[in-house]
């Protein structure tokens, strides 16, 4: 039986990955993978999350979700009661974002492009999904890893939609990927996707989260200023986010 990676990665998406919808306010679909150490993760990451957290609500069951927090709304209410506190708290999460090592394999699908481009188009997250699992074995053998079991760690959608999901993770890391050729490096590492709950507070999925908005606003919007994407540009394993088609 292989052995355990040392790293694990955590995926999360923003936008609808349903051709048509969100059409005018956000028409693309982002699919993040977050890959990072274990050990370093279990000793310097979590911590300072939880810390944040017990911070400023006092308890560690706040979920960090970017909506939330974009709109000050929710659990994240607390960020109206002055401009001081939001800034104070903008700026710890930020400092841990920018200190975390962590790294980052993005994939963004333009919908209305693809429809365009295609007849028939494949699904925008089948197509993300292939390109982040392979962009993500390519890091983890640039890292020296082979013959390894990888978990990657979803929120999970609802049974019909993680079994589809599975269904095609399945297929893409066994050599039979909807777009391009199987790559072999794929096939070098044992894969086991796990879908779990949101309430699960995995701060992996939550920094995910924080990833994949920013993102995509940088793709739609380029010569617009996004803080949160300079940060994040220094994560990527590649210098620029896959763009489709």
């Amino acid at each position: 039986m292989s052995a355990f990676s040392e790293y694990i990665v955590y995926a999360d998406e923003s936008g609808s990955p349903v051709l048509g919808a969100d059409a005018n306010d956000f028409p693309v679909f982002v699919l993040v993978f977050l890959i990072v150490k274990k050990s370093y993760y279990a000793q310097e990451v979590v911590p300072k999350i939880q810390q944040l957290k017990f911070d400023f609500v006092g308890h560690d069951q706040l979920i960090l979700h970017e909506r939330d927090i974009r709109r000050q709304s929710g659990a994240f209410a607390f960020l109206q009661v002055s401009e001081e506190k939001r800034a104070e708290f903008m700026g710890r999460l930020s400092s841990i974002m920018d200190a975390a090592e962590f790294q980052l394999c993005c994939a963004i699908i333009d919908k209305s492009k693809l429809a365009e481009k295609y007849a028939d188009p494949w699904s925008p997250y089948d197509l993300a999904l292939t390109f982040c699992i392979e962009k993500t074995a390519k890091t983890l053998r640039e890292a020296g890893e082979e013959d390894t079991e990888v978990n990657v760690i979803f929120e999970a959608r609802g049974p019909r939609e993680d079994h589809h999901l599975e269904l095609e993770f399945r297929r893409i890391v066994g050599g039979q990927p909807k777009i391009g050729k199987a790559l072999p490096v794929v096939q070098r590492f044992r894969w086991v996707p796990r879908f779990v709950d949101k309430r699960s507070n995995s701060t992996g999925l939550q920094l995910a989260d924080l990833a994949a908005r920013p993102l995509g606003l940088e793709y739609m919007r380029p010569t617009q200023d996004n803080r949160a994407v300079k940060i994040l540009r220094q994560k990527m394993v590649f210098p620029h986010p896959k763009c489709f088609p």
